[in-house]
């Protein structure tokens, strides 16, 4: 039986993949400012990808021609193209939901775990009986009954990823810059073509466009975030601002916040150091809030939240809940100063009223909790 596989048609699809790949890389996209972790996983996808590229054109090439040596070349290849589905999937799920919530949930991991573990059992039992693909005695791959369930965890894995974006975005309007969907779409839209269209080769293409739009988007949401410390800057205020103004009567929580003490760090121990102090700072802060509320660093060591749609009686409960994390972070720091915050928070609904006005509220409450805070302690700023 000879090979169905159009091989033209692959080597230029894998080729511009690999180009489109390969121009992101040198050109530095993959870098997200004060987000080294997602910049990494996205360098090491974009890797994965552009090797997925050139071991598909090889797979090809050896479809279909006999000998015992290319038997063994079209196996590792193609074994490498289930594994790499798998890595990608799980990659950008992950790479979701940590620009989203900035950690992954255990039970997310163990999902990732077990499914991980169920394809690298079925891959490694497919080296001596065929249960995922198998090669002809002339080295012409054909799938084989667990090949459906690659593809399956593969849409999955999709269908997550866009579930879990939307429902943080009703929570978090701010996400409009990240839209998930435009980039799984491609890859969703490559895998299903590939399955029931055999002999095309789509997927490494529909990865490169979907890494060019993912880049795209992440790069457009850099104008709106700080680059020491990660959160939104005073642009992404301005933008809700102007939503909020055209909302015709919505309750917004708001919290202005102020680091006690931040000229004595940088005065004591280095201006490195006061940098250091706000990005532990900004941390505490979106690991306290999460999805429910935008961080905006407002000037310098002074912060605002954001809670859109808000549903509570009063802020009360985020304000205590940063209070507490900040007591947990100076327990364990090991730093030679502590961290404390002036904190100032009011509800607000916009029918009539402007935005300025919670903005001066919420910014006098901060100063009035400030001045508490320095009749105990000696003011240096």
């Amino acid at each position: 039986m000879d090979s169905a596989i159009n091989l033209t048609s692959v080597i230029i699809t894998d080729s511009v993949g690999a180009l489109l790949l390969f121009i992101i890389l040198i050109t530095g996209g993959w870098r997200l400012p004060a987000r080294k972790r997602e910049s990494r996983i996205l360098y090491a996808l974009i890797i994965c990808c552009i090797i997925n590229c050139a071991v598909d054109a090889i797979a090809s090439i050896c479809d279909g021609t006999p000998g015992v040596t290319i038997r063994n070349i079209s196996m590792i290849c193609n074994t490498y193209l289930f594994f790499f589905d798998l890595i990608v999937g799980i990659g950008i799920v992950t790479l979701v939901v940590r620009h989203i919530d900035k950690k992954l949930p255990k039970l997310q991991l163990a999902f990732f775990a077990l499914v991980a573990l169920i394809e690298i059992v079925l891959l490694s039992i497919n080296f001596f009986v065929p249960v995922v693909f198998r090669l002809t005695e002339n080295n012409v791959y054909e799938r084989h009954e667990y090949y459906w369930l690659f593809i399956a965890v593969g849409a999955i894995l999709i269908v997550y990823g866009c579930s879990y974006y939307f429902i943080s975005k009703l929570k978090n309007p701010s996400l409009r810059y990240f839209p998930v969907w435009q980039f799984l779409m491609p890859i969703l839209i490559a895998t299903v073509t590939q399955a029931f269209c055999y002999g095309v080769s789509l997927m490494p293409i529909g990865f490169a466009v979907a890494f060019c739009g993912l880049v795209i988007c992440l790069q457009n949401e850099c104008i709106y975030i700080d680059k020491l410390t990660g959160v939104y800057n005073r642009y992404e205020l301005e933008e809700i601002k102007k939503k909020i103004k055209r909302s015709r009567q919505e309750r917004i929580g708001a919290l202005m916040l102020d680091l006690n003490g931040f000229k004595e760090i940088n005065d004591n121990f280095s201006h490195a150091e006061g940098d250091r102090a706000l990005i532990a700072f900004a941390n505490l802060l979106t690991d306290s809030i999460q999805t429910d509320g935008v961080v905006i660093r407002f000037a310098g060591d002074e912060f605002i939240v954001i809670f859109r749609n808000f549903k509570e009686e009063s802020v009360d409960r985020y304000k205590n809940k940063i209070l507490k994390n900040i007591e947990k972070y100076n327990k364990h720091s090991g730093k030679p100063y502590k961290l404390s915050a002036a904190v100032g928070g009011e509800v607000f609904t916009t029918s009539g009223r402007n935005v300025s006005e919670l903005m001066n509220r919420i910014d006098k409450l901060m100063y009035k909790d400030k001045n508490e805070f320095y009749k105990t302690h000696e003011k240096k700023r």
